[in-house]
């Protein structure tokens, strides 16, 4: 009989977990590759705990168990794990690895699964448990999978090629300047476990994954340029293997582990952020030399092709026009009632698909209402979903993916009412300063060299003058038909400890500007544009860059204390909405279009 309950299957695991001499069990939110979302069979927390955040951890001790997750998702755990189950903590206040240390008993052997985290963290955990007098046990045999009865397989869905004249280079182009860069570090091959990179290397796509276009696989590139795939052959066709050529050998995933071994005597690069401890741990025990650097493939794929950067702009004008849809619908029809987050979701939803080129959503859609945005990491289900109510805010951000791009964009609107109820003082200041941020980062000019972090501060001026601030990033990079967030680049505080502010912005690269105020049990804003990184010219000379916008729709002028810009913020302001009505006109028709016309009218 399965198991329904989460008390029965902590149960379970506790059995299981002494069958195999445990003390402990270490449960993440991973797949074997690192990614940001995993597909159903990986998500081992959801099903042992119930919280379907994407970030977060349990431990589970014999007698004891605790679920960690950062502040954003807060409220949702407690909404959704059982706290007479385990205990909720927060990071980085709680640690689990701290935790484990002064709650497990002395001496306790405590598992984790090697494929499910990388080997830097595994070297962390065995130096902290030691001190404490414990063990980390690294157990192939994972006790909550001999437990999970109906766990489902992974996708046998195929892997497709993508269109070179999408992609702007050829995937031997590609391998070959990967050759050089290993050459010139006197490497012979490289492990490429993140699943995006094996999709931009090879110029392939999938489905495996909720929101990200990949295919379950790795690929070990050697410095000759050829390849071997790892990939379950039902994912294969005729068609892939022409796309692949003979420079890449196609085997069975499964072969992936013992291939390792015929690395011995050689120095092989594995990417300390992407390389499960596994993948370390069989080139040692192989023979071969680990080196910890990040995959070059990384970079290359952040400075979008221009083929790729023309993608974009296509993209984001056939979403834009999709948004401008859904924007009129919540001006005309959601002040009549009757309207919810999930509702408004579908509706979204409904307005990408109608374009016929829609892929997937990029991430799961933060339809937000009322105090729910003011939880920047929201995702709404059937029993969080609340009424959409006119005199209000709604906060919504949403992306989609498309062959030619990869769409992010947040809109904060005020929700009109019959009584012609107007948003508050305090709430048009809030929104002013945020878009004040927005559109300080969006005209900067900056010389080569300046990292995100750098810029961080241009988006939180206005809040900061007045008190306020955002506790998540500025801006994270997008994929080209790949991941929604794609590092190395961000848009952070340089010492909130978040990975890619201290990496130089490069043109070519893209990446959001999305600054935020939330005003916790009350509501939420935040606009959120893409933009390209470009070359900028000037007489003196130099190397000097800034951005391109790249998402256009109508942002919300109900919400804007005017008084609070200045003559250069209501002039971008107006260029903005002007180009915006150039973009969109031409696919709307009707009282959508009349309603764009309005929308974009000068400030």
């Amino acid at each position: 009989m399965l198991m329904q309950t989460h008390a029965n299957r902590l149960k379970a695991l506790r059995a299981q977990m002494e069958r195999q001499q445990l003390a402990g069990w270490i449960v993440p939110i991973a797949d074997e590759h690192m990614s940001e979302y995993v597909g159903g069979y990986a998500q081992r927390l959801h099903w042992l705990t119930g919280f379907a955040g994407s970030a977060g951890s349990a431990v589970v001790l014999a007698e004891d168990a605790a679920v960690f997750v950062d502040g954003r998702y807060t409220i949702q755990v407690r909404e959704q794990v059982d706290g007479s189950l385990f205990r909720h903590m927060g990071v980085p206040k709680d640690d689990p690895l701290r935790w484990i240390a002064a709650t497990a008993p002395a001496s306790a052997r405590i598992g984790y699964d090697p494929w499910l985290h990388t080997n830097s963290w595994a070297q962390n955990a065995a130096r902290v448990l030691a001190e404490a007098g414990m063990e980390l046990v690294a157990s192939r045999d994972n006790p909550l999978d001999a437990v999970w009865q109906d766990r489902p397989a992974p996708s046998p869905a195929p892997a497709v090629p993508y269109d070179e004249a999408l992609a702007g280079r050829s995937s031997a182009e590609k391998r070959a300047e990967l050759a050089e860069a290993l050459k010139a570090r006197k490497l012979d091959a490289a492990i490429i476990s993140a699943l995006d990179s094996v999709a931009w290397l090879l110029n392939i796509r999938g489905v495996d994954v909720d929101h990200t276009p990949v295919a379950l696989s790795y690929l070990i590139a050697q410095a000759d340029g050829t390849a071997e795939l790892f990939i379950a052959p039902e994912k294969t066709s005729p068609e892939l293997l022409r796309h692949l050529g003979n420079a890449v050998t196609v085997r069975d995933r499964t072969a992936f582990e013992g291939a390792l071994a015929d690395l011995a005597g050689r120095r092989v690069l594995v990417d300390p952020a992407y390389g499960v401890a596994a993948i370390t741990q069989a080139l040692e025990d192989a023979g071969a030399t680990p080196v910890a650097e990040r995959d070059p493939t990384i970079i290359t794929k952040a400075i979008k092709h221009p083929a790729e950067q023309a993608g974009q702009r296509a993209a984001q004008a056939r979403d834009g026009a999709a948004i401008a849809r859904f924007l009129h619908w919540l001006a005309t029809e959601v002040p009549k009632g009757g309207e919810t987050e999930l509702s408004a979701a579908a509706r979204l939803l409904a307005f990408r698909d109608a374009t016929g080129l829609l892929k997937d959503t990029s991430f799961d859609t933060i339809s937000a209402a009322g105090q729910h945005a003011a939880l920047p990491h929201y995702r709404v289900d059937a029993d969080s979903n609340l009424p959409i109510r006119p005199g209000s805010v709604f906060l919504i951000d949403s992306g989609g993916q498309y062959l030619d791009g990869t769409t992010d964009i947040t809109r904060t609107v005020w929700i009109p009412d019959p009584a012609g109820t107007q948003p508050s003082a305090a709430q048009r200041d809030r929104f002013t300063r945020v878009l004040k941020g927005h559109i300080a980062l969006d005209r900067q000019v900056f010389p080569a060299g300046t990292t995100g972090g750098e810029l961080d501060v241009l988006a939180r001026q206005f809040l900061w003058l007045d008190g306020a601030d955002y506790a998540h990033g500025t801006g994270h990079g997008v994929g080209a038909f790949l991941g929604v967030h794609e590092g190395p680049q961000r848009i952070g505080k340089l010492n909130a400890g978040q990975a890619g502010t201290g990496e130089p912005l490069v043109a070519g690269m893209i990446l959001s500007n999305e600054p935020g105020y939330y005003e916790a049990g009350a509501y939420g804003i935040r606009t959120e544009n893409l933009v390209l990184v470009e070359r900028r010219e000037f007489p003196g000379g130099g190397e000097w860059l800034g951005f391109e916008t790249l998402t256009f729709a109508p942002i919300d002028r109900t919400l804007v204390e005017r008084t609070l810009l200045t003559a250069e913020e209501i002039a971008w302001w107006n260029s903005y909405h002007a180009r915006t009505r150039a973009l969109l006109a031409p696919q709307l028709d009707g009282e959508a279009l009349a309603w764009l016309e309005e929308a974009c009218a000068p400030l």
